[in-house]
């Protein structure tokens, strides 16, 4: 009996066990998936691949180096994903997710949504791991790659629509990665040691790209590549093929600006989108408007089949963050090819002419050292007798008469202040001089003394309907001029003389603009895009407004002008029929102004020693026979 009970109460202990023992792994489950979730895209996100691969019902070691060959093959800067939603049913659940994936290169976020399947393992949630956790339309056999078309440099074109350059031979050296086999980061290596781009990005450029695509990896100029030929050709599996590419500036070239490839070193230093081995603008409007004439690249996100290389699927099609656009000038073809004929045999000096009624500039040519942007766009001058405008139009808006009297001396003290006629120009000096002949014949002594007539206000005003200080705005630097305080008669005359104040060659120009068309216009140099990069300069919101000039006044002084290359010291430009203007000496300096205009041209010429007005003869007959 009581064995029969010992046997009994065993086999009760014995099945409670065994019950127990079903049960034991239901009471040690995870309650939900959302661990699992976690570590897996936590994981594949901080490139932890085995705290990822953990996370699965497959082999660690083949889920680890899925994640890292996904990395690789999309040449993937980072990924990030957002969890939509969660469903569950018993054991099994599902993770709908959505993946940003930063590709680099300056091209936009990959976004796709994506689905974990997940189910429960020995009482853990596993991810039930095969290559659609990637992405739902990889394949077994199959490997991502982003195929990139990068659009060539965009033109700077005239107001025609011209392109203001000429093709230039770059050489691009790259490679076919089915070519290489096993020896692409050797060859990605040593690429990098002679040429000092980073190993390896090159072979992520390699690795991320389809096996037959011809795959760009550094672009040299001529020079670099004579420089590096021998070196590329012995690496096994180079190619190098030469291109053109229109980044060779015609003129203005100082204004249209040059072209060079970034180097690997330059791209440190630059930061931003671009990458090394892109064209990038060194000067001028090339590198103002950097951004707007580069950066469209057509990229794909595809399958392709990992045995025979071939596309599989397109999984996206990315838009580039911005598209590449002309910048479109004001520059005048034609009448850019008369300034340059002009300047031709002059040892220094520059041209610039401008659009009287629009103020947009037509043509900038320089001679000798003079640099189109430094000296004729920004270039800080006395101006000379020509300031003598400023005072000419004070003095006929208060009514004075172009032909009051006005003797022109050899020497005069004005204030204090001494003047003598001694520029580089013959001046007719008589007692008998008035307004009119003292400033067609740029008489400085005459033109000085018109400080006792004219107070400061009246200067600092008329200066500024003229212009001269004006905040405008232009992609490239430029000065409008600077009118001093004239506090005394030796001030307002050493101004008028202009000895004291500083002017540009465009400002200069743009004052012959206001007298032809009757008002002042801020200059126009390029009219699409409608700002350059933010990051080249500072500029205020807004063109100043244009200035009519007094009508009454303005039209005296056209005559005066007109007086000026008919009977004055700027005869050598009235050869050509219509010419107003003015020949300017820079007293005490070798340096000489012509001020004018024929029709809708103005123009400023600015010389050292030599005469300007026959500079401005020729402009305006070559526009004449261009025409």
């Amino acid at each position: 009996m009581k064995r029969s009970s010992r046997i009994k109460r065993t086999l009760s202990a014995t099945a409670a066990l065994a019950l127990a023992c079903t049960t034991l792994t239901a009471c040690f489950e995870e309650p939900a998936p959302h661990e699992a979730i976690r570590d897996f895209l936590v994981g594949w996100k901080q490139e932890q691949y085995d705290l990822a691969a953990a996370r699965t019902d497959a082999d660690p070691k083949v889920v680890a180096k899925a994640l890292s060959d996904a990395k690789l093959d999309l040449d993937a800067n980072s990924f990030e994903f957002k969890i939509n939603s969660v469903k569950r049913s018993g054991d099994q659940a599902t993770a709908d997710f959505t993946a940003e994936v930063d590709l680099g290169e300056n091209n936009p976020l990959w976004v796709y949504d994506g689905a974990l399947p997940l189910r429960v393992v020995d009482g853990r949630w596993k991810v039930h791991w095969s290559p659609s956790v990637l992405h739902p339309k990889l394949g077994e056999g199959q490997r991502f790659a982003v195929p990139t078309k990068p659009v060539g440099r965009r033109a700077i074109v005239d107001r025609d629509g011209a392109s203001l350059q000429t093709d230039m031979q770059l050489y691009v050296v790259g490679v076919t990665p089915g070519q290489l086999g096993a020896d692409a980061e050797e060859v990605c290596d040593r690429l990098a040691g002679i040429t000092g781009y980073a190993a390896d990005r090159l072979l992520s450029k390699v690795r991320s790209s389809p096996p037959s695509d011809f795959v760009p990896l550094v672009t040299l100029g001529a020079k670099r590549h004579q420089e590096l030929r021998a070196q590329l050709q012995d690496i096994k599996g180079i190619q190098i093929n030469q291109e053109p590419h229109p980044v060779a500036p015609a003129d203005p070239k100082g204004i249209v600006g040059s072209v060079s490839t970034l180097t690997a070193r330059g791209e440190q230093q630059l930061g931003g989108p671009q990458r090394a081995g892109d064209s990038i603008g060194r000067s001028g409007l090339q590198r103002a408007y950097q951004d707007h004439l580069t950066g469209s690249t057509v990229t794909k996100v595809v399958t392709l089949d990992l045995k025979t290389g071939e596309e599989v699927a397109v999984l996206d099609e990315l838009e580039s963050q911005r598209d590449a656009v002309e910048v479109h000038t004001t520059i005048d073809s034609s009448i850019q090819r008369a300034a340059q004929t002009a300047v031709q045999g002059a040892s220094a000096g520059t041209l610039v002419a401008v659009e009287a009624s629009t103020g947009k500039i037509l043509a900038v040519s320089t001679a000798g050292s003079y640099d189109q942007i430094k000296d004729s766009l920004d270039g800080e001058y006395p101006g000379g007798t020509a300031m003598s405008i400023v005072a000419a139009y004070a003095l006929l808006k208060a009514d004075r008469d172009p032909k009051m009297k006005l003797p022109c001396a050899p020497r005069r003290t004005v204030g204090g202040a001494w003047f003598e006629n001694s520029g580089t120009q013959s001046v007719q000096q008589t007692p008998s001089g008035t307004l009119q002949s003292n400033f067609a014949n740029g008489c400085v002594t005459g033109l000085a003394s018109l400080a006792r007539l004219v107070d400061a206000e009246q200067l600092l005003r008329s200066s500024e309907e003229l212009g001269i200080g004006k905040p405008w705005k232009l992609p490239l630097a430029s000065f409008s001029g600077k009118w001093p305080q004239t506090p005394g008669d030796a001030e307002k005359a050493q101004a008028i003389a202009g000895q004291t104040m500083q002017i540009s060659p465009l400002s200069m120009a743009l004052i012959a603009g206001s007298l032809a068309s009757g008002t002042w216009n801020p200059p126009l140099l390029v009219t699409k895009p409608t700002s350059p990069d933010p990051s080249q300069a500072t500029l205020p919101q807004a063109q100043p407004a244009a200035v009519p000039l007094d009508a009454k006044a303005r039209d005296s002084l056209v005559s005066m002008m007109r007086l000026g290359v008919r009977a004055g010291t700027a005869r050598p430009a009235g050869t050509v029929n219509g010419v107003h203007g003015i020949r300017a000496d820079v007293p005490g300096k070798t340096l000489s102004w012509f001020v004018g205009w024929q029709g809708d041209v103005a123009i400023a010429v600015l010389v050292d020693k030599a005469d300007p007005s026959a500079l401005a003869g020729r402009f305006f007959s070559a526009v004449g026979n261009s025409s």
